[in-house]
């Protein structure tokens, strides 16, 4: 959510972050209503102060019967103007909730303001690729496997069964792969608490008004989300959700930040909008684990944070071994919450291409205000946190090492910085 001041002293800067965004906001109408909102509270409080003030009278001449005296005239008058302004306040306080839900509802889709070197784009087409590591590995025979051909194999991965069982997109994770995601799992906690960050096992279900404090459940984007309509509860698509929803409500120290929260968790998303793609192997899922990188930091510390994050990203990829690309995201492709984004995308010998493995975001204070995340400074004023997230390893990374690290036998190498973790060094 945006400060409403800033909403009314840059109302082009919001529209071009709308267009720019391809998020469709009428902030006319923003602005018009909050001009409503604000003289409706004014006459409102102007007719409770009149209230109060015949109050004041009436105590000091009494209610009482017409008797002939004077002052019951007054009396009288006094309660006919006290009716009147009753009923005008029973008039307008309607309205004033009428024009401040109608309110409240479009400014909880507006999106947050790119920071001014992000790309202008209209889709991940315009996104600009900012540097490639490493060169994609050279096959030492001439057509290498795609991962479903060497999981079938190798008895890694099955489909057919998690079909059968709950549908399409899911899969059965078997074997040494299985104890592959937990080496990754198990590498990336260790380099993060090297860093200070706090390992979470969050929950997988968020209430709806902690669900939309994310900014992520409004318009097309809610369509991803998985909800129980009984219960009133979401599942969540990335623990970034329920790890910064966890504090809600609060005033943390500024000595308390940055907090630095790693969770991992199963998350659930319904891939609304990539009908007819990825729709073979496990690529593209309903269900995966993912391990979460999520800050919260004062206003100065959160462009270094970001790049903390990028950082830590590189430095896992780099130890995997695999050839990868980091790339800006501009400001079509990078969604309601962020203020800057970017992604790494790790290379696919089967498809010839990069694909996503990582993103990590900066969502400024825009999170923090709708879910009032705030700070006091050591002068004492209370300030919004800024909130940020990044990918340490969602289920993707296994992937490109099954064919980044394919042998011709049909066996697969681990990467020697998993070999510890899992205990073995070829799967085979």
């Amino acid at each position: 959510m945006l400060d409403i001041n800033f909403i009314r002293e840059n109302p082009e800067k919001l529209k071009e972050a709308c267009k720019n965004k391809n998020i469709n906001v009428d902030v006319g109408r923003i602005l018009a209503l909050d001009k409503q909102k604000r003289a409706l509270m004014t006459e409102i409080e102007a007719l409770r102060a009149e209230q109060n003030k015949i109050s004041r009278q009436s105590v000091k001449t009494g209610f009482g019967e017409d008797d002939g005296d004077p002052k019951d005239f007054d009396n009288q008058s006094l309660i006919g103007q006290a009716k009147e302004l009753k009923a005008k306040i029973k008039e307008l306080c309607p309205e004033l909730e009428k024009v401040d839900a109608e309110l409240k509802s479009l400014l909880l889709v507006l999106p947050n303001i790119p920071f001014e070197d992000v790309p202008v784009g209209k889709d991940d087409s315009e996104n600009v690729v900012l540097r490639k590591v490493g060169s994609p590995h050279k096959s030492l025979f001439h057509a290498p496997k795609d991962y479903m051909e060497l999981a079938t194999a190798l008895d890694l991965i099955d489909t057919e069964r998690a079909g059968k069982v709950a549908g399409s997109r899911f899969g059965y994770i078997k074997n040494q792969l299985a104890l592959l995601q937990f080496a990754m799992v198990n590498y990336g906690l260790d380099t993060l608490r090297k860093e200070g960050f706090i390992p979470v096992l969050p929950p997988v279900m968020l209430k709806e008004e902690m669900a939309r404090g994310t900014g992520y459940f409004e318009g097309t984007d809610s369509n991803e989300a998985y909800f129980f309509p009984e219960d009133k509860l979401y599942l969540i698509g990335t623990s970034e959700q329920s790890l910064v929803a966890m504090h809600a409500g609060e005033v943390l120290g500024e000595k308390d930040l940055p907090k630095r929260y790693v969770g991992y968790s199963t998350c659930f998303r319904r891939e609304a909008g990539s009908y007819g793609k990825d729709t073979k192997g496990i690529l593209r899922v309903h269900q995966f684990d993912k391990l979460e990188m999520v800050i919260l930091s004062t206003p100065e510390q959160s462009k270094k944070e970001h790049e903390l994050i990028l950082r830590l990203e590189e430095k896992l990829m780099k130890g995997l071994g695999l050839p990868y690309q980091v790339i800006g995201i501009c400001t079509g492709d990078m969604g309601r919450p962020a203020a800057k984004k970017y992604d790494i995308e790790a290379w696919m010998p089967s498809e010839n291409k990069y694909r996503e493995t990582h993103s990590n975001s900066n969502c400024t204070d825009f999170q923090a205000r709708r879910l009032n995340i705030r700070y006091k400074d050591k002068e004492g004023a209370v300030k919004f946190v800024h909130t940020l997230n990044g990918t340490v390893f969602s289920m993707r990374p296994l992937l490109m090492i099954m064919e980044n690290f394919q042998q011709k036998d049909g066996s697969i190498k681990v990467p020697k910085v998993l070999q510890k973790y899992c205990g073995f060094k070829v799967i085979k």
